[in-house]
């Protein structure tokens, strides 16, 4: 049974410790509600596809009729196959042929199941009803425990290009002693804040103590550093008009924004906090499907499964 409801697609953002859902209509991308829960109990393909099935169920009001869906997932990853390539996160979803399993569970054509890398996703989203709105030329930047990126023009994601890194991505650009990673990720804040006093805290204990914290407001501080010289650096090529910064980090933006900015060129991009947070995946998902839809799609090579709808 083919999907229906052309008006509406369901959008996953699939993580590396949770996955959400919602349903993406095309009038302004308006997103419904979010639902998620966490997979790290699960250790079975067919475990995650169950999970997957209640989520999108849960958001749509049932699959009576079918829907078809975009997932937003991390790499690597053959968004065209619908074939996981992780060993390092879901390794039980690796070579698993994910489309078919998924468009049984929805109701919907195997055709109508599509794949988005998450950091493209994200950007789309923020393009289409965030941050990234009317700008020619965009980077996004996803804060996390790595450091996720994606570049479009013209509305477009692109992985090749001028001033485009191999595959769209800089987290392991040669950046000073190693990579971009090194220095801009979660386990760089942890690090800093280690080596100031000794103990071990997340990012996220971090933010919420930087108020009283003085160490942890240096940690955010050494981040925000090497993230202004990343962006004036590494990305100085691409000439990008708008950088967006999301992911879990950009939610504490107060403790390292100031920092960014100090180390930016005088030609600088502008920069921007992402306007959609957690959602900018999902709604991208919905930039994504409808864009194919009309005709005009808002994605590069690599970027979604090109299938024909």
């Amino acid at each position: 049974m083919a999907g229906t409801g052309k008006n509406r697609v369901l959008t996953f953002d699939v993580g590396g410790s949770h996955a959400a859902a919602a349903v993406c209509r095309d009038a302004g991308f308006c997103l419904g509600p979010v639902v998620s829960a966490h997979h790290d109990a699960i250790q079975s393909s067919a475990g995650f596809i169950d999970l997957l099935a209640a989520l999108g169920s849960e958001a749509a009001g049932g699959f009576d009729g079918g829907i078809a869906a975009t997932l937003a997932v991390p790499g690597p990853f053959d968004l065209e196959a619908g074939i996981s390539r992780m060993r390092h996160k879901l390794p039980y979803l690796y070579g698993v042929d994910l489309r078919p399993a998924l468009a049984a569970r929805f109701g919907c054509e195997a055709r109508e199941v599509k794949f988005l890398n998450d950091a493209n996703a994200y950007l789309l989203g923020e393009m289409g009803a965030g941050a990234a709105r009317g700008f020619d030329r965009a980077a996004g930047l996803t804060l996390g425990t790595g450091i996720g990126s994606a570049f479009a023009v013209g509305g477009q994601v692109v992985t090749e290009g001028r001033g485009v890194p191999k595959d769209g991505e800089i987290w392991n650009s040669p950046y000073e002693s190693g990579i971009v990673e090194d220095f801009v990720s979660a386990r760089a804040i942890t690090s800093a804040y280690v080596r100031r006093t000794g103990k071990i805290r997340t990012p996220a204990e971090l933010a919420a103590s930087a108020p009283e914290d003085p160490a942890a407001r240096d940690a955010f501080a050494e981040l925000g550093a090497h993230l202004g010289q990343v962006i004036g650096t590494v990305l100085a090529a691409f000439a990008a008009e708008v950088v967006v910064l999301g992911g879990g980090i950009a939610h504490a933006a107060q403790w390292f924004l100031p920092a960014v900015r100090a180390r930016l060129p005088e030609k600088a991009p502008e920069l921007r906090i992402s306007e959609l947070m957690d959602r900018a995946a999902l709604v991208g998902c919905g930039v994504a499907w409808f864009g194919s839809l009309n005709g005009t799609p808002r994605t590069g090579a690599g970027a979604i499964s090109p299938g024909p709808l």
